[in-house]
């Protein structure tokens, strides 16, 4: 596989080429296509014969992009798909192409394995039956009046018996909360997700987060940049659309790039970086090694502190600028030099920790601190470790040492999901759906790393207040795969064979399908009205329905309205307007940016014939283009040019006037000693210093050794990361058969590891720590940092009920269910033992049956 995609990488493509090459093939099913307005697409599309329509379609998985994808309909048949023509591409005017993933939708749509009907568990019974038997009993097809009334009386059931509080709801989509809000409420989950430590800690930093609050400058800027690090970032992996496309435009005109991560990244071949290999969790003592070498090194003639920065810009890297009431002695720069605690940070210390040699550090500080405009971008990935808030500390320091920060070419901050390289103001906005708002009259909310553990143990953390009782006996899961994608799989199997019902919406058998009781097929999103969804800051995408809902399928809406019903609620009190309404209020209510680049205007002309035509409720209005070409086009995106008026500099206000433009932050200045945290920590799960600090992650490399001082390693001497790959969208798509045939699932394996144990390519080998035991085909590869495996995220869990071996990879069956600081995640950072398999070979999951369920 790896040698199919060498040969691929090194063809000089254009990205048209590419796009034409990644082409899947035809779909077979017949399917009808939904008549009206939004059916009337690409009329005068040039590469379409007679009676063909191009529409646009959804595209909805969270892959860290959103691009325009099109479908091809001739007499009621999806026959093909595309991506973004609607103009020519350019650089500062860019297509918006999907992936492979994308591109492979329709075979994840009308895929065989589609659940078709809803159904039961044959061994469930109210109270829960056989509760071992979940994950592996057989199918009955039921009725939707038999479904809906089974939810329904669980729901009255449970709740009359256990309280509302003992209905977990996981899942962030409105429909199936709203219902039991109606219902009385319910114990809700959060969780720091893709964030990791980034997730609570940047408003009292004052810096952004790389989602809510802009830390980033925008893609033409990024230009500017002299040096740019890709510190735990891999953008030609997890950041699909124009951001590769972007960055090498920086490469064209003379960027240089550094790479940081435990693992060659497909970035670091495309952008030629340098690769410093670094173990994980394992980052902040780096830049700990970095800062102390730009303070050892520092002088008038050779200048890597920006000093002015940080008298002007910060609170607490020295002595003489900590905030009013804190102990002077507990500041950053006496810290890294170890003045009180004896251990000065230097690049020897450093090097202990993260492999890297000293020699190489110092070089990283002069690089980093000796260039005039550097972009410093980290992913989320190095801070999803339990205990990372740390490591998002000292690399936002780390910024402000150097003065990278509010200034052409210099941006220190998060780079990824949509916003990889473009930060700003979005430059178009959806409208709202107009949908009601109820309130739950539950205010349990449990961490996610505590999710399983309430389950089973019956108490939970409740966020910055205390302890509290849990008896959680009803899990509903709606739009998500939690089961799948939280940490320590097994224990949330256990939890789920613990408790009287399970019920799930599903499309097909997801983790969180087939350990349910009762499973409710739902339509994906090309069964459904539409929507209109941002992508990066400069488009606006609007898809519509493509067929009728699959066999028996219903909505996310439809199926929470029939439990309304069976509850005696009547569903138009929580569901006042249909789902028609919904997206035309979404269309009607986009907006765009106008030239002056401050204001913003209408993007769609509505006339009265096109509300009669979608037979809706609105006023006519005025906009940038009439509406049906909006729909027909599918996308709007916002011309750019250097010096237009929609260039982006983060901070660049503050950095302008500090005291009439504060940041987020209690003192207004960039709190690289921050008290705000320190206090937040005391209320949760572990106590976080108010400077960066290195302490030992949670199952981190210090953990892989049973003497640290002796170097002894331990039961779990090897790490485990799990980088995101092109053939899923976290656990989405692992289902489809040509995204299996096109990129396998080894586990990817440094050949130093490789021959300590004794293991050539392609064979198997166990992967083991107290939590489970997983197979995986071996990788052999220079590319990754020895001590660290990566197995690729996302595999749908497959274990065998009588070795309780999986054989599919999972990697959060490894991840540790233990909250630390804040209660960040820590998906990316566990260490398990690792070992030739002496058993039968893993057979490729290609050649796997998928999960078709059959009455």
């Amino acid at each position: 596989m790896l040698d199919l995609v060498e040969k691929i990488k090194d063809l000089k493509m254009s990205r048209r080429s590419f796009i034409g090459w990644t082409s899947a093939t035809a779909a077979t099913a017949a399917i009808p296509v939904t008549r009206g307005l939004v059916a009337k697409a690409e009329k005068n599309a040039a590469d379409k014969a007679e009676g063909e329509v191009w529409k646009t379609a959804a595209c909805w998985h969270n892959c860290g992009s959103r691009c325009l994808n099109k479908v091809l309909i001739k007499d009621g048949v999806v026959i093909r798909q595309k991506t973004d023509d609607t103009h020519e591409d350019s650089p500062d005017f860019p297509q918006q192409r999907g992936c492979l993933r994308g591109r492979s939708q329709r075979k994840q749509v009308f895929s065989a394995d589609r659940l078709k009907y809803p159904m039961k568990r044959k061994n469930w019974e109210p109270g829960g039956g056989n509760k071992d038997l979940r994950g592996r009993d057989q199918w009955v097809r039921i009725s939707w009046d038999e479904a809906f009334g089974i939810v329904a009386s669980e729901i009255k059931r449970i709740t009359g018996k256990y309280g509302n509080e003992s209905v977990l709801v996981t899942g962030g989509d409105a429909n199936i909360t709203n219902v039991m809000k109606a219902a009385g409420g319910y114990t809700a989950c959060y969780g720091s997700s893709s964030w990791g430590a980034w997730r609570w800690i940047w408003e009292q930093m004052g810096v952004g987060e790389g989602l809510i609050v802009n830390g980033i400058n925008d893609r033409l800027d990024l230009r500017n940049s002299q040096l740019i690090v890709l510190w735990g970032a891999n953008p030609a992996w997890s950041t699909m659309g124009s951001v590769t496309y972007n960055y090498l435009q920086a490469k064209k005109v003379g960027a240089r790039f550094i790479s940081i991560d435990p693992m060659y990244s497909e970035s670091a071949r495309v952008f030629e970086a340098d690769w410093v290999p670094i173990r994980p969790g394992t980052d902040d003592a780096l830049a700990f090694g970095i800062m102390y070498t730009l303070l050892d090194e520092d002088s008038p003639t050779n200048p890597l502190v920006k000093w002015d920065f940080l008298d002007k810009y910060t609170i607490g890297f020295d002595a003489d600028h900590m905030p009013k009431g804190a102990d002077p002695k507990e500041n950053l720069k006496d810290y890294i030099l170890g003045t009180y605690d004896g251990q000065p940070k230097t690049p020897e210390w450093a090097s202990e920790l993260c492999g890297i040699k000293p020699s190489d550090i110092r070089k990283l500080a002069r690089q980093i601190g000796g260039t005039e405009r550097v972009a410093l971008l980290t992913g989320w990935s190095p801070a999803r470790i339990s205990n990372g808030e740390g490591w998002v500390q000292a690399f936002s320091a780390l910024g402000m040492m150097t003065g990278h920060m509010g200034s052409p070419g210099n941006m220190t901050g998060v780079s990824c999901w949509e916003y990889a390289g473009n930060m700003g103001p979005m430059l178009l906005t959806s409208g709202g759906k107009g949908t009601a708002k109820l309130d739950n009259k539950v205010d349990n909310n449990i961490n996610e790393n505590e999710i399983w553990d309430a389950v089973l143990k019956g108490k939970f953390l409740q966020r910055y207040e205390g302890e509290r009782k849990a008896n959680i006996q009803f899990i509903y899961h709606n739009y998500n795969n939690t089961l799948q994608t939280r940490s320590n799989i097994a224990k949330g199997i256990e939890a789920h064979r613990k408790v009287e019902f399970v019920a799930a919406n599903a499309y097909v058998l997801t983790t969180n399908a087939k350990y349910a009781d009762v499973v409710l097929p739902v339509a994906t999103q090309w069964e459904t009205e539409g929507a209109v969804t941002g992508g990066n800051r400069e488009i606006l995408i609007t898809w519509s329905k493509i067929i009728d809902p699959l066999y028996e399928s219903k909505t996310d809406q439809q199926i929470a309205e029939g439990i309304l019903e069976k509850l005696g609620i009547n569903p138009k009190e929580v569901f006042p307007i249909s789902e028609k309404q919904q997206y035309f209020n979404q269309l009607a209510g986009s907006m765009v940016v106008k030239e002056n680049g401050v204001d913003y205007e209408p993007l769609c002309t509505i006339t009265a014939a096109d509300i009669k035509e979608m037979g809706v409720e609105g006023k006519p209005q005025q906009g940038r283009i009439p509406l049906k070409q909006f729909i027909e086009q599918g996308i709007y995106q916002v011309p750019r040019k250097l010096g237009d008026n929609f260039g982006f500099i983060a901070y660049k206000d503050f950095i302008d006037d500090p005291k009439a433009n504060p940041v987020s932050s209690e003192s207004g200045k960039f709190e690289i000693y921050c008290k705000a945290i320190n206090e937040l920590s005391k209320k949760a799960y572990s106590e976080i210093k108010p400077i960066p600090v290195y302490e030992p992650k949670v199952h981190g490399y210090e953990s892989t050794f049973e003497n640290w001082e002796s170097k002894k390693k331990g039961k779990y001497p090897y790490q485990i990361i799990n980088p995101h790959y092109l053939r899923r969208s976290h656990s989405t798509f692992d289902n489809v058969p040509q995204l299996r045939e096109a990129w396998s699932n080894p586990v990817y394996i440094s050949s130093h590891d490789a021959k300590e144990i004794g293991v050539k390519d392609g064979e198997t080998v166990l992967m083991s720590n107290e939590f489970g035991k997983s197979l995986r085909p071996a990788k052999i590869t220079e590319g990754i940092m020895p001590g660290t495996i990566g197995l690729p995220h996302g595999a749908w869990i497959d274990i065998d009920e009588e070795t309780g071996i999986d054989r599919a990879g999972a990697d959060n069956l490894f991840v540790p269910h233990i909250p630390k600081g804040l209660g960040s995640s820590g998906f990316n950072l566990a260490r398990c033992n690792m070992e030739k398999w002496e058993g039968k070979p893993i057979e490729e999951d290609v050649k796997w049956p998928q999960r078709i369920i059959k009455f």
